[in-house]
C-alpha cells in the first residue's frame, strides 16, 4: 500500500473554518460519532455537523458536563464513555448496536496531551491507551454499524507525531516517562491506524483518513502551564495566541473536511492538514506541518494494529 502525499487544491485553507467546508452540504442523512464532542475542536466539530443538519453523537467521559455544552445544539446525544477503560468501551458499543443504527462518520477527536504519568487498565501508559488503543476499540466494537463504500472514520492526530515515531522498545515507557515524547508516539500512532484501517476496508470497511487540525489553543493543553506555554511561543505576553495559531473553528475544519470531501475517496489512509493533503515534512518546524514517513509506514502500520488487537483482545476488521 503506497499512500500519495500531495496538495489537491481543495479550495480550502488554513483559515477556513468548519461550517466552510460544509457551506452548501445537506448532511440531514448522516449519523457521525465524535469522541470529545463537548470540548474544544471536538465541540466545533459537533457544532458545525449538527448545524449542517447531521445526527451528532458525543461519547463523554463527564456526560453531565456534555450535555451542558451542547443543550443549544440540536441532534445531539450525549452518552456516557471513558475510553481508558475497555469495559466501559464495550458497554457503550453494545447500547449503540443494540439501536440497530447505521454510523456514517466517526471522528476521533478525544486526547490527552503532555499529561503527568498516568497509568491505567493493566498498566498503560495515558497517551497510548487514550488516544490510541481506546479508540482502536472502539472502532473494532462499532464495526457493525459502519456501512460499506459510504462509512469513514478520522482520527485528529498532530505534527507532534513529528517527535516519536513508536517506541517498539519501550512503548509504555517503563525506562523513564517523558510527557511530550508519550504524546508524540500516541499521535503516530492515530496516523498509522488510519494507514491500516483503511487497506483493511478496500476489502468492504471504511474509508480512513488521519488530519493535523493545526495549532489551537483549547482544553487540551490544560497539563502546560502558562510559563511553559509563554516559553514555547504559543502564547504572546498577553495570553493572546501567537501568531499562526489557528481559532477551534479553523482547528475542526480538517477532521469535518476529511469525513465528508468527495475529493479523498481515491486517497485513503492519507494524512491531512489545512482542509487538503499534507504535503512531505521537509522540516522539523511543526507549524509548518506536513507529515513524516514514519506516520505512513505500512509494515509499521500493520505491526501496530497486530499489537493493539493483541493488547485489546480485538480484531473485528479481519
Amino acid at each position: 500500500m503506497v499512500i500519495t502525499q500531495h496538495k489537491l487544491g481543495s479550495g480550502f485553507g488554513a483559515h477556513s473554518t468548519a461550517d466552510d467546508v460544509l457551506t452548501g452540504i445537506d448532511l440531514s442523512d448522516m449519523t457521525a460519532l465524535v469522541t470529545g464532542g463537548y470540548s474544544g475542536l471536538g465541540l466545533e466539530t459537533t457544532r458545525a455537523l449538527a448545524r449542517a443538519g447531521a445526527r451528532v453523537i458525543v461519547p463523554a467521559r463527564r456526560p453531565a458536563a456534555a450535555e451542558e455544552a451542547l443543550r443549544d445544539i440540536p441532534k445531539t446525544e450525549v452518552h456516557a464513555l471513558d475510553l481508558a477503560d475497555l469495559e466501559s468501551v464495550r458497554a457503550f458499543s453494545d447500547r449503540f448496536l443494540d439501536a440497530g443504527r447505521p454510523l456514517d462518520v466517526i471522528i476521533n477527536s478525544a486526547g490527552v496531551m503532555a499529561c503527568p504519568e498516568t497509568r491505567v487498565g493493566p498498566g498503560w501508559e495515558a497517551h497510548f491507551a487514550i488516544n490510541h488503543l481506546g479508540h482502536f476499540a472502539l472502532v473494532n466494537r462499532l464495526r457493525p454499524a459502519l456501512t460499506p463504500g459510504r462509512s469513514r472514520v478520522v482520527s485528529v492526530a498532530s505534527s507532534g507525531h513529528f517527535l516519536s515515531g513508536i517506541r517498539w522498545d519501550d512503548l509504555q515507557f517503563r525506562d523513564g516517562y517523558d510527557r511530550w515524547l508519550a504524546y508524540a508516539q500516541s499521535k503516530t500512532a492515530n496516523a498509522l491506524f488510519a494507514v491500516h484501517l483503511d487497506g483493511l476496508g478496500a476489502a468492504g470497511g471504511p474509508r480512513a483518513f488521519s488530519v493535523h487540525p493545526g495549532s489551537i489553543l483549547t482544553p487540551l493543553q490544560r497539563h502546560i502551564p502558562r510559563e511553559e506555554q509563554l516559553a514555547q511561543g504559543w502564547i504572546t505576553s498577553e495570553g493572546e495566541p501567537a501568531p499562526g495559531f489557528k481559532t477551534p473553528a479553523q482547528g475542526a475544519a480538517t477532521a469535518v473536511w476529511a469525513a465528508t470531501s468527495p475529493l479523498l475517496e481515491r486517497y485513503g489512509g492519507a494524512y491531512c492538514q489545512d482542509c487538503d493533503l499534507a504535503d512531505p515534512a521537509t522540516s522539523d518546524d511543526m507549524l509548518v506541518g506536513g507529515v513524516k514517513p514514519w506516520a505512513l509506514d505500512p509494515a509499521q502500520a500493520a505491526r501496530l494494529w497486530d499489537l493493539s488487537s493483541e493488547l485489546t483482545g480485538l480484531n473485528a476488521f479481519a
